[in-house]
């Protein structure tokens, strides 16, 4: 007997020879939303496609016809009903591919993708979606997908405020090393348990976006703004065959839909630059997640009309200042008015049935290519108060009824180094602090960035959606930085713990604590079995390692022999017993005073690029390539990648990925809740459940 698994299969091996074979008739090679039924002829469960009732997205296919003639016109109906619209054929201008992420030859000659806009229904249930599309000679062609309708159970007390709090790439081990290096264990206890620990409801969440089992950062948060899976690269899109970036099939965000179903507000809060993929992923409708010129202006000229966004911290600034100047000779002494990153290639231009079909006008048709735009300025001419440093953001931010921050020209400056900025630690061989090097040397912690951002959220008596992302525990996994992920975990849970105490204070107030994926496959090893000041005479005598890998020869050996050791008693990596309890200690602050403490906790990595290692703190991050003056002094002298980073003595492992950077894995993620609501949140989800169940949770309650 055949499992549905092996029907599905079968269906995907039978659809691509179809498609590969030559037409006979006009053939729909897409249909959008994407389903099982479409893509392997087995319709059902599990569904692929599901909405709220009366969110709305866009209906689309792609007609491919017969050589010699054209698609004159395609309807689309739903239940077997014609659904009411302008159907706008638009020009295919990229190689198919099946929504299963099988390749297609390239598309035929006029194909074209028929498209219905921004359209929704109120009945619950599982509704199918019929395309007829009419060739020139009168021959057509038809095709049908599933999508589900999500219904709300009127239940319990509602919440009011969600708050979803992303740890970027924070696996399980992430939460675990940060629970030991900030809260310590003793006889195998913990002392005390992380904000994200003491949380009532507990799930695992299951990652996948939908073209692959690994997920990058753009649908691995808009499932929760959405629920729906996109492509790797896309947010608040389906996958079309056009190469514009802005074009796409869109769903409608939890911020557009309770703005526009219940007047909430949004507010969007990140460490990293503002227009990166997770932050973006709850105000943007794009295909490529790096076009940061029409972000940011989706942002304005959409979202604060259309979703209220009300709150926007985080990094950034070189998108939101004019285009000329780009070159500041002085840097870093000064900063205002130069950096800037505008290009005309990456701007935000909508076509016209598009911007009609979503009842976009003016400004938010974003009809026209700007990269001059001082942004900025255009942000406060719609009533928001901008704050340039931390300094101006404690000092504003409670007056602000629309609050507008940006830090740092691209991606703020990691936990590590901002503490280290505000201790005034200077790296050995530098002139001054990590952050002046930067430039900003003014910058918030994510706590006071998430406490500014609920002052301001809270005067809006409808309610409020508020994603906080702790950023950079995925950019320093990706850089193997084992002490500033671990840093950039504490920070975060410090932010965690200023939502909850919001939620204590207004018990109508969802807190959901996840991650968007898992990044470099963490776990923690064990842990040194000497000194600090043992493990960096064992560094030295070791000998300086140059070269590759490949020429490293008999100098490599020794350094392996120095830190790992040939025998039990003198092996530094210490594994069982004899990882003992590593005990850091606190600073004023809240952060650990150092991270090179004696017999220090140990990380490894299983999906790691090729680096040195020592197990001790990296004197300086990774250079940021995003930073516009990465390639001028004194960014340009901070070290490229993981294999120019400390490679005095140093131990070379080798990776299990090609490049300089670990990757995303797919393993399950936590995902811990507290408050009205996170009764819902139990056992094994898909990411996509998130979004459902927390609106279950503010649209029909829960006991």
């Amino acid at each position: 007997m055949k499992t549905k698994i092996h029907q599905l299969a079968a269906g995907s091996a039978l659809l691509l020879t179809a498609f590969s074979s030559a037409f006979a008739t006009p053939v729909v090679s897409r249909l959008t939303p994407p389903s099982l039924l479409f893509s392997t002829g087995s319709g059902g469960a599990p569904y692929i496609a599901r909405f709220l009732p009366g969110q709305r997205f866009d209906l689309q296919a792609t007609v491919q016809p017969d050589s010699g003639q054209t698609i004159t016109g395609a309807t689309f109906k739903v239940d077997n009903v014609a659904v009411s619209g302008t159907v706008t054929l638009i020009a295919c201008t990229q190689t198919g591919t099946l929504q299963s992420g099988s390749k297609l030859s390239t598309l035929a000659t006029g194909s074209v993708s028929p498209t219905l806009r921004a359209y929704s229904t109120l009945t619950p249930g599982v509704h199918t979606l019929t395309v007829t599309a009419t060739q020139s000679d009168s021959l057509t062609a038809t095709a049908s997908t599933e999508f589900e309708v999500v219904s709300i159970t009127q239940t319990g007390r509602k919440a009011k405020n969600l708050i979803v709090m992303i740890g970027d790439g924070m696996g399980i081990a992430h939460r675990t090393a940060a629970r030991i290096m900030y809260k310590m264990v003793v006889s195998g206890k913990s002392l005390a348990p992380l904000e994200m620990d003491s949380m009532s409801s507990v799930a695992l969440v299951k990652t996948s976006s939908l073209n692959s089992i690994v997920t990058d950062s753009a649908p691995g948060a808009a499932c929760y703004s959405t629920g729906n899976k996109c492509n790797n690269n896309q947010e608040g899109v389906f996958p079309d065959d056009t190469l514009a970036k802005f074009d796409n099939p869109r769903v409608e965000f939890v911020g557009e839909y309770l703005a526009r179903t219940q007047g909430k507000s949004l507010g969007i809060v990140t460490t990293a630059d503002v227009f990166d993929a997770t932050p973006a992923a709850f105000a943007v409708h794009t295909q490529d997640r790096g076009a940061g010129t029409g972000i940011v202006d989706q942002y304005l000229d959409e979202a604060v009309p259309k979703a209220n966004l009300t709150v926007l911290l985080g990094g950034g600034r070189k998108w939101f200042l004019q285009s000329a100047p780009t070159v500041n000779p002085t840097w870093p002494n000064s900063v205002t008015g130069t950096g800037s990153a505008r290009v005309s290639n990456l701007d935000y231009v909508l076509p016209s049935e598009l911007a009609t079909g979503w009842g976009l006008t003016g400004a938010q048709a974003g009809n026209a290519s700007d990269t001059n735009r001082d942004l900025i300025t255009d942000f406060q001419a719609a009533g928001f108060t901008y704050v340039p440093d931390r300094t101006s953001l404690l000092a504003n931010s409670a007056a602000a009824t629309k609050l507008l921050g940006l830090f740092n020209l691209a991606n703020m400056n990691v936990a590590l180094d901002k503490i280290d900025g505000q201790r005034g630690t200077i790296p050995s061989g530098s002139s001054q602090t990590i952050v002046a090097d930067y430039g900003f040397t003014d910058q918030p912690m994510l706590n006071e960035m998430t406490t500014a951002a609920l002052n301001v959220l809270k005067k809006n008596t409808n309610g409020f959606v508020l994603m906080v992302e702790g950023a950079s525990i995925d950019k320093q996994a990706h850089n193997m930085d084992t002490d500033r992920w671990l840093l950039e975990t504490i920070e975060f849970d410090k932010a965690i713990g200023v939502a909850k105490a919001f939620a204590v204070a207004n018990p109508d107030t969802l807190v959901l604590v996840t991650a968007d994926h898992e990044c470099a496959g963490v776990n923690i090893i064990g842990a040194s079995t000497v000194t600090d000041a043992a493990l960096q005479t064992n560094i030295s005598t070791a000998g300086a390692v140059t070269g590759t890998s490949s020429t490293n020869g008999a100098n490599l050996s020794g350094v392996i022999t120095a830190l790992r050791g040939t025998g039990a008693t003198s092996d530094v990596v210490g594994t069982y017993d004899n990882a003992k309890f590593p005990v850091y200690s606190l600073a004023a602050d809240g952060y650990p005073t150092t991270t090179d403490v004696d017999y220090r906790m140990l990380i490894g990595y299983a999906a790691n690029a090729d680096r040195y290692e020592d197990w001790r703190k990296n004197p300086k991050p990774l250079k940021d390539t995003q930073q516009i003056f990465s390639g001028q002094a004194p960014l340009s002298t901070y070290p490229a990648g993981p294999t120019a980073q400390d490679t005095a003595g140093k131990f070379y492992i080798t990776g299990q990925v090609g490049g300089s950077s670990a990757v995303h894995t797919a393993s399950d993620i936590p995902l811990t809740a507290s408050g009205r609501g996170s009764s819902l949140f139990k056992g094994s989800l898909d990411n996509t459940d998130v979004f459902f169940l927390a609106m279950q949770a503010v649209l029909g309650g829960a006991n």
